[in-house]
């Protein structure tokens, strides 16, 4: 299936999309390119709020806030994702969890590629719209999406005993 079918069925049934990848066996060069992918789309994300932010407060050059967000998303949130991943993966180990590191890495990964359309649509709101009730309201949506997809990935990778190193 493509990509985007993927992440379509994934609203529906997140527990079923993460057990159909973790089917296909450990392989952290999909999961890396699943979590670089997410970040990419929300490096673009960011750039109409950057845009407005910049016209707003020309005291800060646009080239100045594209580079400090890609700076934060493509070299420091892979590190703090592969964090937070580990840290799932204990926390669910404690409350009975058989899934593996991979298993969690996967479940976060693609939960943030998953939600990354979504992620998109707040940055548009940023850029046109700008800071509001509008924007606050989505942010509460998007976050809503992520948690529904990382809680449901999670919960299926968990329970899926050795499903990879």
């Amino acid at each position: 299936m493509s990509v985007i079918g993927d992440i379509l069925t994934s609203y529906r049934a997140p527990g079923r999309m993460i057990r159909s990848k973790l089917a296909d066996g450990v392989r952290e060069d999909r999961a890396l390119a699943m979590l670089m992918g997410a970040l990419a789309l929300m490096f673009l994300a960011e750039w109409p709020g950057l845009v407005r932010a910049a016209r707003l407060d020309p005291t800060v050059p646009l080239e100045a806030r594209m580079s400090g967000a890609l700076m934060g998303l493509i070299f420091l949130a892979p590190l703090i994702g592969y964090g937070i991943a580990a840290l799932s993966h204990l926390i669910a180990r404690q409350l009975g969890g058989q899934g593996s590191w991979f298993s969690a890495r996967l479940a976060l990964f693609w939960s943030m590629l998953a939600a990354s359309p979504l992620m998109l649509a707040q940055g548009l709101v940023a850029g046109l719209i700008g800071p509001g009730a509008t924007l606050n309201a989505l942010g509460i949506v998007v976050l809503a999406g992520f948690v529904w997809l990382w809680g449901g990935a999670l919960k299926a990778s968990e329970a899926a005993k050795g499903a990879g190193a």
